[in-house]
Protein backbone atom coordinates (compact mmCIF):
# COMPACT_ATOMS: atom_id res chain seq x y z
CA UNK A 1 0.00 0.00 0.00
CA UNK A 2 1.22 3.59 -0.95
CA UNK A 3 2.67 5.33 1.81
CA UNK A 4 -0.13 8.27 1.46
CA UNK A 5 -2.58 5.26 1.94
CA UNK A 6 -1.00 4.52 5.25
CA UNK A 7 -0.96 7.47 7.04
CA UNK A 8 -1.71 11.16 6.17
CA UNK A 9 1.58 12.32 6.53
CA UNK A 10 1.92 16.59 7.38
CA UNK A 11 5.33 17.23 7.52
CA UNK A 12 8.55 14.53 7.03
CA UNK A 13 11.93 15.48 8.37
CA UNK A 14 15.03 13.34 9.27
CA UNK A 15 14.15 13.46 12.79
CA UNK A 16 10.33 12.90 12.70
CA UNK A 17 6.57 12.93 11.19
CA UNK A 18 3.83 14.95 11.82
CA UNK A 19 0.88 13.29 10.70
CA UNK A 20 -3.38 13.58 11.08
CA UNK A 21 -4.44 10.20 12.64
CA UNK A 22 -8.04 9.48 11.82
CA UNK A 23 -10.50 8.88 13.95
CA UNK A 24 -10.58 5.16 15.08
CA UNK A 25 -6.79 4.49 14.92
CA UNK A 26 -4.35 3.75 17.43
CA UNK A 27 -1.94 5.78 18.42
CA UNK A 28 0.24 2.62 19.38
CA UNK A 29 -0.24 -1.19 19.33
CA UNK A 30 -2.66 -2.65 21.52
CA UNK A 31 -2.32 -6.24 22.74
CA UNK A 32 -2.93 -8.93 20.75
CA UNK A 33 -2.00 -9.19 16.83
CA UNK A 34 -5.51 -7.22 16.10
CA UNK A 35 -4.75 -4.68 17.71
CA UNK A 36 -1.43 -3.92 15.99
CA UNK A 37 -2.47 -1.55 13.56
CA UNK A 38 -1.89 1.82 14.66
CA UNK A 39 -0.21 5.16 13.74
CA UNK A 40 3.29 3.92 15.32
CA UNK A 41 3.30 0.35 13.23
CA UNK A 42 2.52 2.35 9.69
CA UNK A 43 5.07 4.44 10.88
CA UNK A 44 7.71 1.71 11.15
CA UNK A 45 6.45 0.00 7.77
CA UNK A 46 6.81 3.60 6.26
CA UNK A 47 10.16 4.43 7.65
CA UNK A 48 12.11 0.78 7.76
CA UNK A 49 14.87 2.74 9.60
CA UNK A 50 12.68 4.28 12.22
CA UNK A 51 13.36 3.01 15.99
CA UNK A 52 10.80 0.42 17.57
CA UNK A 53 8.92 2.52 20.01
CA UNK A 54 8.74 5.74 17.65
CA UNK A 55 5.49 7.18 19.08
CA UNK A 56 6.07 10.54 21.62
CA UNK A 57 2.86 11.14 22.88
CA UNK A 58 -0.67 9.51 22.17
CA UNK A 59 -4.18 10.37 21.10
CA UNK A 60 -6.76 8.36 22.21
CA UNK A 61 -8.39 5.99 19.27
CA UNK A 62 -11.57 7.92 18.95
CA UNK A 63 -9.65 11.42 18.75
CA UNK A 64 -8.37 12.62 15.60
CA UNK A 65 -5.71 15.32 14.95
CA UNK A 66 -1.68 16.32 15.02
CA UNK A 67 0.57 13.46 16.13
CA UNK A 68 4.47 13.81 16.26
CA UNK A 69 6.59 10.15 15.50
CA UNK A 70 10.10 10.30 16.20
CA UNK A 71 12.34 8.47 13.97
CA UNK A 72 15.42 8.37 15.66
CA UNK A 73 16.25 7.64 20.07
CA UNK A 74 18.08 11.15 19.89
CA UNK A 75 14.57 12.73 18.75
CA UNK A 76 12.69 10.62 20.93
CA UNK A 77 14.46 11.34 24.00
CA UNK A 78 14.48 15.15 23.49
CA UNK A 79 10.28 15.52 22.10
CA UNK A 80 9.22 12.57 25.10
CA UNK A 81 11.35 15.48 27.31
CA UNK A 82 9.45 18.24 25.84
CA UNK A 83 5.87 17.09 26.67
CA UNK A 84 7.07 15.96 30.26
CA UNK A 85 7.67 19.34 30.80
CA UNK A 86 5.07 20.95 29.06
CA UNK A 87 7.06 23.00 26.54
CA UNK A 88 4.67 21.46 23.77
CA UNK A 89 1.20 23.28 22.86
CA UNK A 90 -1.41 21.52 21.62
CA UNK A 91 -4.42 22.81 20.67
CA UNK A 92 -7.77 20.85 19.86
CA UNK A 93 -11.11 21.53 18.60
CA UNK A 94 -14.35 19.51 19.77
CA UNK A 95 -18.23 19.28 19.26
CA UNK A 96 -20.43 19.19 22.69
CA UNK A 97 -23.74 17.65 21.95
CA UNK A 98 -25.15 20.60 23.71
CA UNK A 99 -25.28 24.35 24.23
CA UNK A 100 -23.02 25.87 26.54
CA UNK A 101 -24.14 29.43 28.21
CA UNK A 102 -20.27 30.12 29.74
CA UNK A 103 -17.89 31.57 27.45
CA UNK A 104 -14.35 30.94 28.45
CA UNK A 105 -12.59 29.28 31.41
CA UNK A 106 -10.20 26.92 33.09
CA UNK A 107 -11.27 23.49 34.22
CA UNK A 108 -9.68 22.02 37.13
CA UNK A 109 -10.81 18.57 37.97
CA UNK A 110 -9.18 15.63 39.91
CA UNK A 111 -9.43 12.12 38.14
CA UNK A 112 -8.02 8.71 37.74
CA UNK A 113 -8.56 5.43 35.89
CA UNK A 114 -11.79 3.14 37.32
CA UNK A 115 -9.94 0.27 37.79
CA UNK A 116 -13.36 -1.85 37.53
CA UNK A 117 -14.29 -0.29 34.50
CA UNK A 118 -11.43 0.26 32.30
CA UNK A 119 -10.66 2.71 30.68
CA UNK A 120 -13.31 4.77 31.88
CA UNK A 121 -11.95 7.47 34.30
CA UNK A 122 -13.83 8.99 37.00
CA UNK A 123 -13.97 12.10 39.47
CA UNK A 124 -11.97 11.45 42.87
CA UNK A 125 -10.69 14.62 44.79
CA UNK A 126 -8.53 12.99 47.22
CA UNK A 127 -6.95 9.97 44.96
CA UNK A 128 -7.25 11.77 41.39
CA UNK A 129 -4.54 13.53 40.05
CA UNK A 130 -5.45 16.97 38.66
CA UNK A 131 -6.43 18.15 35.13
CA UNK A 132 -5.92 21.61 33.89
CA UNK A 133 -7.79 22.58 30.97
CA UNK A 134 -8.45 25.95 29.38
CA UNK A 135 -11.39 26.43 27.14
CA UNK A 136 -13.21 28.67 25.02
CA UNK A 137 -16.65 28.49 23.04
CA UNK A 138 -16.56 29.50 19.56
CA UNK A 139 -20.10 29.18 18.36
CA UNK A 140 -23.56 27.51 18.84
CA UNK A 141 -24.21 25.19 16.19
CA UNK A 142 -28.03 23.76 15.78
CA UNK A 143 -28.31 22.12 19.33
CA UNK A 144 -23.98 21.58 19.58
CA UNK A 145 -21.26 24.26 20.88
CA UNK A 146 -17.94 24.26 19.14
CA UNK A 147 -15.07 24.74 21.87
CA UNK A 148 -11.51 25.33 21.88
CA UNK A 149 -9.44 23.25 24.22
CA UNK A 150 -6.01 23.76 25.52
CA UNK A 151 -4.57 21.22 28.03
CA UNK A 152 -2.30 22.07 30.38
CA UNK A 153 -1.90 18.87 31.27
CA UNK A 154 -1.92 15.46 29.58
CA UNK A 155 -3.89 12.91 31.13
CA UNK A 156 -5.56 10.12 29.60
CA UNK A 157 -9.19 11.23 28.71
CA UNK A 158 -9.12 14.49 29.68
CA UNK A 159 -10.78 16.28 27.70
CA UNK A 160 -13.40 13.94 27.82
CA UNK A 161 -13.93 13.78 31.22
CA UNK A 162 -13.30 17.63 31.66
CA UNK A 163 -16.36 18.28 28.96
CA UNK A 164 -18.73 15.71 30.71
CA UNK A 165 -18.65 15.93 34.35
CA UNK A 166 -21.11 17.73 36.09
CA UNK A 167 -18.02 19.56 37.57
CA UNK A 168 -16.17 20.72 34.31
CA UNK A 169 -18.86 21.56 31.62
CA UNK A 170 -21.57 19.01 32.14
CA UNK A 171 -21.65 18.43 28.32
CA UNK A 172 -20.24 15.58 26.95
CA UNK A 173 -18.40 15.64 23.33
CA UNK A 174 -20.56 14.48 20.62
CA UNK A 175 -20.18 11.02 19.44
CA UNK A 176 -18.08 10.08 22.76
CA UNK A 177 -19.03 5.56 23.51
CA UNK A 178 -17.60 6.30 27.46
CA UNK A 179 -18.71 9.38 28.49
CA UNK A 180 -21.98 10.35 25.94
CA UNK A 181 -24.02 8.36 24.12
CA UNK A 182 -21.52 7.17 21.24
CA UNK A 183 -22.11 4.29 19.97
CA UNK A 184 -18.73 3.14 17.79
CA UNK A 185 -15.60 4.20 16.66
CA UNK A 186 -14.62 7.00 14.41
CA UNK A 187 -17.95 8.88 16.26
CA UNK A 188 -15.84 11.41 18.63
CA UNK A 189 -15.95 14.98 17.48
CA UNK A 190 -12.56 15.57 18.88
CA UNK A 191 -9.70 16.65 16.79
CA UNK A 192 -6.52 18.03 17.98
CA UNK A 193 -5.57 20.80 15.16
CA UNK A 194 -2.37 22.78 16.81
CA UNK A 195 0.67 21.40 17.67
CA UNK A 196 3.54 22.91 18.47
CA UNK A 197 7.29 21.73 19.62
CA UNK A 198 11.02 22.48 19.07
CA UNK A 199 13.24 21.00 16.77
CA UNK A 200 15.11 18.89 18.35
CA UNK A 201 17.85 19.42 16.16
CA UNK A 202 17.93 23.12 14.99
CA UNK A 203 16.08 24.54 17.77
CA UNK A 204 13.37 26.08 15.88
CA UNK A 205 10.18 26.30 16.89
CA UNK A 206 7.92 23.80 14.38
CA UNK A 207 4.33 24.68 14.32
CA UNK A 208 1.59 22.57 12.67
CA UNK A 209 -2.08 22.58 11.85
CA UNK A 210 -4.80 20.40 10.81
CA UNK A 211 -8.77 21.55 10.29
CA UNK A 212 -11.01 19.37 12.24
CA UNK A 213 -13.75 16.96 9.31
CA UNK A 214 -16.36 18.58 11.33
Amino acid sequence: MPADQLLQMIHIDPEFVVVNKESGMLAVPGRGPEKKDSVADRVRRIFPSCIKQPAVHRLDMDTSGLMVVALTADTHRDLSRQFHERQTQKRYVALLNGVLDAECGTIELPFRLDVNNRPIQIYDEINGKMGITHWKKIAIEGNTTRVDFIPVTGRTHQLRVHASHAKGLGIPIVGDPFYGDGSGPGQLKLHACELTFTHPKTGETMSYRSEPSF
